[in-house]
């Protein structure tokens, strides 16, 4: 299990727009789980929407690339790891149900495919056993800008 301030110190992300809190599996190379625990605390409840407050489906997937990222800063040569992942390519989202505050977010991620610089993922979100999203993700890893 990775907690928080790992997380934190691979990822460059930082509240608010850190989304990922802990990851409960982890398959270097292969797979990753990563939790996310929605709050009504979230600045974006604020206006979206207010009386019936829904995650924007565009963080549902941002947290799902960042499991992504763990899971491929996790999978580097050492040498790699001073460097950063950026998001090349999103396809395939679909959306299925809508994500609330009090919801915890399951995001499982599978590699799809990986040479040299360039990962790809498959991905599912899920709020309990429902599925929430799902998307293939491509990210690549570059020096910093």
């Amino acid at each position: 299990m990775i907690q928080i301030n790992e997380i934190m110190g691979l990822l460059p992300h930082g509240y608010p727009f850190l989304l990922v809190d802990r990851i409960v599996e982890l398959e270097i190379g292969k797979r990753i789980v990563g939790i996310k625990n929605v709050t009504i605390n979230e600045p974006f409840f604020q206006g979206h929407f207010p009386g019936q407050p829904i995650m924007p489906g565009v963080l549902i997937v941002e947290a799902m690339a960042q499991t992504a990222g763990v899971l491929a800063f996790k999978s580097m040569p050492e040498e790699l790891k001073k460097k950063v992942v950026y998001f090349m390519a999103i396809d395939k989202v679909r959306f299925r149900r809508p994500v609330q505050p009090g919801d915890q977010i399951r995001m499982e991620m599978v590699v799809s495919k990986q040479r040299k610089s360039i990962w790809g993922f498959t991905g599912k979100a899920y709020v309990e056993d429902q599925l929430a999203a799902e998307a293939e993700l491509m990210a690549m890893v570059s020096d910093k800008v």
